[in-house]
């Protein structure tokens, strides 16, 4: 058998389940790995080994004696640091929330510890996970797998995860998106990610960005996994909202079907302007790829684009985390990440009017471009401009999410999956969209076009 710590979860789960494998070797191995490769890659803030080792060994007590809970019990998983556990730490990427102790836990914290999951640790984010380069100054900057020489971008803001993920360190990661924040570190570490429509998952003791935007998901190794992930991470939850009422997707059902008969729009020509020569030809492969595959490709006329969104995205968020951290903002004293600090102080200068006007702009666009996209199943487009970028080479007054910010924005749901790599040997990426809670349907995109590839099975040189 390959070693455990490269395969992708479904076959980790076969593998317990045959009882060829055990929880304990499992999470031995991906502890060992972390030992070895977090000087270096500085994905965790915290490892989780003893209590680890614990749950390890409780799991394979549990199925050697057939007292399973499920599928994925003996499964390690990563978690990102904006997620609650009760009398732990969580410091959402701040220094100045060092000591924080979580008054509550993440309801999908809870479902994944139900479905017999292993926290291994807390992963790195951007401070309050408001930007996406995965930049922070004070905790550190994850290391992007991809280059052993250069320090490049890791993405963010679930930085930590995307890098623990395809550095083998775990075998799935928990993300958190508002604008890109789950599918920009997945694109640029050669990795999945799932961004689900918001109510699919509940934000629960999940600290919070944009309570309009922020979306939980999966950062996987394959589709299939991300599918998996979703059905523990899923439903709907009272402390939450925005999920009461939104029915439970099955993921898995038409997972195989294959994208023959489906319409799938391609990018506007006026959005390839400014976008990496080598982005654009891996996406054109990706486009003649499903095609040849069965699908229908169709060429749309978008009522706004992409970039013209980043003002009311910019409104929405700083005003709404400036509601929740104003004191921090505002005191100089606190040690806030330089690049961090003025994107939340931005949210002082936003009136209600002005607030409440970007609320009702974006239902009014929300209906335009559903009504645009009316004729096709899923929309593909990359899902960055350029390859990751070097640390030293960053420009922190302008976004890399100029292909993901809008999915947040419309209320939809999209899949990052790789799709090639540079002559350099950097991660490039396709992104499918889909129209709200049709993350099924992404998904079964994203695994047509993984079983025609192996991209995504790539392992970067500092994980070997």
């Amino acid at each position: 058998m390959t070693s455990p710590g490269f395969l992708p979860v479904h076959e980790l789960a076969r593998e317990i389940a045959a009882r060829r494998l055990s929880p304990v070797d499992l999470v031995d191995e991906y502890l060992a790995r972390i030992e070895r490769l977090e000087p270096k890659l500085q994905a965790f803030v915290s490892v989780n080994a003893a209590n680890a080792r614990l749950a390890a060994e409780a799991a394979d007590k549990a199925i050697r004696s057939g007292h399973a809970v499920g599928p994925l019990h003996g499964i390690p998983i990563a978690i990102k640091d904006l997620v609650e556990i009760e009398g732990e730490v969580a410091m959402g990427g701040s220094a100045a929330w060092r000591n924080r102790i979580a008054p509550r836990t993440a309801s999908l914290h809870r479902k994944l510890m139900a479905a017999g999951m292993i926290n291994l640790g807390k992963t790195h984010t951007v401070e309050f996970a408001y930007g996406g380069w995965g930049t922070n100054q004070h905790l550190g900057t994850p290391w992007n797998p991809w280059d052993a020489a250069v320090h490049r971008t890791p993405g963010g803001s679930s930085s930590g995860s995307g890098v623990a993920v395809a550095a083998r360190m775990a075998p799935w990661g928990i993300g958190t998106d508002t604008g890109g924040s789950v599918r920009i570190p997945a694109a640029w570490n050669g990795i999945t990610g799932l961004k689900t429509t918001i109510g699919r998952v509940s934000t629960y003791g999940v600290l919070p960005l944009s309570s309009t935007l922020d979306t939980p998901g999966p950062i996987t190794r394959d589709i299939e996994d991300a599918a998996l992930l979703l059905t523990v991470l899923q439903g709907a939850d009272p402390r939450d909202l925005h999920t009461v009422g939104v029915r439970d997707a099955d993921p898995m059902r038409d997972l195989r079907r294959g994208v023959k008969g489906l319409r799938l729009g391609r990018l506007p020509a006026a959005e390839r302007s400014g976008v990496d020569a080598e982005v654009l030809a891996a996406y054109d492969r990706s486009v003649e790829a499903l095609s040849s595959l069965g699908a229908e490709i169709v060429d749309l006329t978008l009522p706004e684009r992409f970039g013209a969104l980043g003002g009311l995205v910019g409104q929405i968020i700083s005003a709404e985390i400036y509601a929740v951290i104003a004191g921090l903002a505002d005191d100089n004293a606190q040690p806030l990440d330089q690049d961090v600090r003025p994107r939340v102080r931005a949210g002082a200068a936003i009136s209600s009017k002005d607030y409440l006007g970007a609320l009702a702009a974006r239902e009014r666009m929300k209906i335009a471009f559903n009504d645009s996209i009316a004729d096709v199943d899923a929309l593909l487009t990359p899902t960055m401009v350029t390859p990751a970028v070097p640390i030293a080479s960053i420009d922190q007054t302008k976004t890399p999410a100029v292909f993901t910010r809008w999915v947040n924005f419309y209320d939809l749901c999209a899949a990052a999956v790789p799709n090639g790599f540079t002559a350099g040997g950097l991660p490039l990426s396709l992104q499918i969209v889909c129209r709200a809670y049709e993350e099924p349907l992404a998904l079964r995109i994203g695994y047509a076009y993984q079983a025609a590839h192996d991209w995504h099975m790539r392992v970067p040189t500092l994980a070997l």
